[in-house]
């Protein structure tokens, strides 16, 4: 059940909503943890149960992890995170891995003559946003930051809460701890707050995203031999923008839904194609991911207290660490220890410095748009050759022009989709069309707001009823 669906936009989201404004306050959290059950079970089946045997585990072994006196040094607390944290990595492990792994050790099987059965399962929706979690979730309690929760029903609100559980943003249990008992009396403030910001992720998706996406489908199926310059161009810039405004404008529904809800969820975008440096960029995308390694993996390691070699190290593992996040594939690896390299080389070159002149920030600006284009390539692409074959094409200008597939989707809507978005992403950041087109703190002006929203409403509403939508992009993840 997507939130761009009918059952979801004219039935669900409605039911819920009503049902947590006229229902007594304290019956908040229970209502929220049976629709979201609810929601995973019409989406993800009988996975559900996964989902409800690692909330268990996690529920019964939060009190366990709470400082305590009779554990002065804390070896029993410190033994059973490590086997909580093992439990909630060996379930993602087997059932997002498990699969390359054996077709990895097949592959070299083959070549030495023998063979291996190859694991075949079906990766559970969400399954890398609620093990994220439940993760955050011990180690929050752990670390004494805050209290392990004794209510199962809060629990279950907390980890399978519908708007961030598939797809994030991922929500640090610190982030929530303290929401989570709050028994908020201004509830209709809290619609009213919430719904414009879950329109402006509908519109992003229903209007932008999904309009450009057939035809950066289109780009990405031509076959390596017949790419062209301009085709692998096409598809790459599409793709920037399809994957910006389908994952910013989930992450608007799902901060808005939480909202309506009574809760603040953390922000998941802040410009991130103004960013000036690669560095910068991780800190504007994907926030709450960024946020999780840091918190989780990063400073663990030691961070960038213990010497130059090994902050480039720790950087290094956190990357290979969300290439592999993203799905088992050898491009989301490769993409990942993309991203880590520019990292490394813009702090051993003092290059993740903001520049000091407005026409070197302008042209750095620009070096990290086609930086991040460029690793957007491997991201989309079906294998290492396609994305490799893509980018040479990127690189070698030639005259052949748009293939006939590529040509019937670029109509002349998506070209106007693309030129507008790229115009904003060009010019410095606005007051008012900054807000308005990417997610951030600061407020547009509200006569603009309204005007777009309610147009743009109206086509999202036509859109859907028509059923030209399709899945978010990160649902996959």
């Amino acid at each position: 059940m997507s939130f761009v669906s009918p059952l979801f936009l004219w039935y669900f989201m409605p039911a819920v909503l009503i049902a947590v404004l006229v229902c007594p306050q304290r019956w908040r959290n229970g209502i929220i943890a049976v629709a979201s059950l609810l929601f995973y079970t019409i989406g993800a089946g009988g996975f559900v149960f996964l989902l409800l045997g690692c909330m268990v585990v996690n529920f019964l072994a939060g009190p366990l992890l709470a400082p305590s006196p009779w554990d002065v040094h804390g070896v029993r607390r410190r033994r059973i995170l490590i086997a909580v944290v093992s439990f909630d990595v060996a379930v993602l492990l087997v059932w997002k891995y498990a699969g390359f792994a054996t077709q990895q050790i097949a592959a070299v099987a083959h070549w030495f003559g023998g063979s291996v059965p190859v694991a075949s399962l079906v990766v559970p929706i969400g399954i890398s946003f609620f093990t994220f979690h439940h993760i955050s979730y011990v180690v929050d309690i752990y670390r004494g930051e805050r209290p392990a929760l004794r209510n199962p029903v809060s629990f279950a609100a907390y980890i399978a809460m519908f708007p961030q559980l598939v797809a994030g943003p991922i929500v640090r249990y610190r982030e929530i701890a303290d929401q989570l008992p709050q028994l908020r009396s201004h509830r209709l403030d809290d619609i009213a707050a919430g719904f414009p910001r879950f329109a402006l992720g509908l519109c992003k998706k229903t209007i932008i995203a999904d309009s450009l996406s057939p035809l950066v489908d289109a780009c990405f199926k031509v076959p390596s031999d017949q790419l062209t310059f301009s085709t692998a161009w096409l598809g790459a810039i599409g793709y920037t923008l399809q994957l910006f405004f389908d994952f910013s404008g989930y992450s608007d529904m799902a901060i808005g839904l939480g909202r309506m809800l009574g809760f603040r969820l953390p922000e998941n975008f802040a410009r991130p194609y103004s960013s000036v440096t690669i560095t910068e960029f991780w800190r504007r995308w994907h926030m709450s991911l960024s946020r999780w390694f840091r918190d989780y993996v990063y400073i663990p390691l030691g961070g960038n207290r213990r010497g130059a070699a090994k902050t480039y190290r720790n950087l290094c593992i956190v990357f290979v660490l969300t290439g592999f996040w993203h799905g088992a594939q050898w491009t989301f690896l490769v993409w990942g220890c993309y991203h880590g390299a520019l990292l490394v080389i813009e702090r051993r070159f003092g290059l993740d410095l903001d520049p000091s002149t407005p026409w070197k920030r302008y042209l750095r600006r620009a070096l990290t748009m086609l930086l991040v284009v460029i690793g957007w390539v491997f991201f989309r692409s079906p294998d290492l050759g396609h994305a490799l074959s893509m980018l040479g094409h990127m690189l070698i200008p030639d005259f052949d022009g748009l293939g006939a597939g590529v040509q019937q989707a670029f109509t002349n809507q998506r070209l106007v989709l693309l030129l507008a978005a790229l115009a904003v992403f060009a010019l410095p950041p606005h007051p008012v069309t900054g807000p308005l087109l990417e997610s951030s703190r600061s407020r547009p002006a509200t006569a603009l707001r309204i005007g777009v929203m309610t147009a743009g409403l109206l086509y999202a509403a036509i859109l859907i009823a028509t059923g030209t939508f399709s899945p978010f992009l990160y649902y996959q993840f």
